[in-house]
């Protein structure tokens, strides 16, 4: 306990050195939204994880996101929000996806139908109906879709041993020939039969999942590059999987964001199993792809400082709308 409470203070201290060098040469800010570092993440067993859940022997939710919104506060001076996902799990939801409603208001189309598809270490989907339809908000569908850059990076750091944390524009994996085999086999994880809302994270896709990869990986003798191209494919296959099986039907458009959408080779496999269906990045209609989560956290802390619930219940889970995030407003005596 002592070394995690060495740590939360560290990122706290770390992401108020980062707010404070960020507003140099702007006008200062009047709100932070501060997700945190997510440590853990569980996803609720049974049944919705109602308030009934504990009498009904499934399992509520958790998530644990370290940088304390309290110490932010006051080293800023600034109101801060944090601890966005608590409120969710503790009305029965996964506590993820939770930028769908900020996806809806900031890149919904009127005519187009559209998946904007977020690829951080894990991969997660927010997909939005045409806004004519009169009850459009309540089609929006979302879930986490499986890896996105989670098992590549720790590849790219076991296969350089530590030289490299990540395959720059996806140029390695490039040089390499997916295994199909190995992709169907890898598809048939119980993640990807489950039924929205869901969520994972590197609990799931993590270190232990890429070990387990690499020794079904053996008996194909891959390359280095090999390997990164299989688990590209992954990555991708999954997202298509996701769409074909739980979506109404394709979008008319794909928009990427977060570090994934820079890996030209793993967009370059998506417009390919997508075909018809264009892949862009965030950039092209106007909203940053390196910078959309940050944006989304802070329109969160926005809507909490006004009292606007920040969650859409059917895309995690919860029974109903709830505010999102840990409200700490900074007073300023005389």
């Amino acid at each position: 306990m002592a070394q995690l409470a060495e740590l939360d203070d560290a990122i706290a201290l770390a992401f108020a050195q980062a707010a404070q060098d960020i507003q140099i040469g702007y006008t200062c800010a009047q709100l932070i939204g501060s997700h945190g570092q997510t440590l853990y993440h569980r996803p609720p067993q049974g049944s919705r994880g109602s308030i009934f859940a504990i009498r009904l022997n499934t399992q509520l939710g958790y998530s644990l996101q370290l940088g304390r919104g309290a110490v932010i506060a006051q080293l800023m001076g600034i109101t801060t929000v944090s601890n966005f996902r608590v409120a969710d799990i503790a009305a029965g939801g996964q506590g993820a996806p939770l930028v769908s409603k900020v996806d809806a208001y900031l890149l919904s189309d009127l005519q187009e139908s559209r998946c904007i598809q977020n690829i951080g270490g894990i991969g997660n989907v927010t997909y939005l109906p045409p806004r004519y339809h009169s009850s459009w908000t309540e089609k929006i569908r979302g879930w986490d879709t499986g890896p996105g850059n989670s098992l590549l990076d720790l590849a790219v750091q076991h296969l350089t041993a530590g030289a490299k944390t990540y395959d720059q524009d996806g140029s390695w994996a490039a040089t390499g020939t997916p295994c199909d085999k190995l992709v169907e086999q890898w598809l048939n994880q119980d993640f990807f039969q489950q039924l929205p809302p869901k969520s994972t994270g590197r609990e799931l896709f993590g270190s232990e999942y890429l070990h387990q990869c690499l020794a079904d990986a053996e008996i194909y003798q891959l390359s280095p590059a090999d390997l990164l191209a299989t688990l590209t494919e992954l990555t991708v296959a999954s997202i298509v999987r996701e769409y074909n099986t739980f979506l109404p039907h394709l979008p008319e458009r794909v928009l990427l964001c977060g570090g994934g959408s820079r890996n030209l080779y793993l967009k370059r496999r998506l417009q390919s199993w997508l075909e018809s269906v264009p892949v862009l990045t965030t950039d092209e209609v106007g909203l940053s792809a390196d910078f959309k989560e940050a944006i989304a956290f802070a329109v969160l802390a926005h809507w909490r400082n006004l009292g606007i619930p920040g969650n859409l219940p059917q895309v995690t889970g919860a029974t109903i709308e709830v505010l999102l995030g840990d409200f700490y407003p900074v007073y300023r005596g005389r």
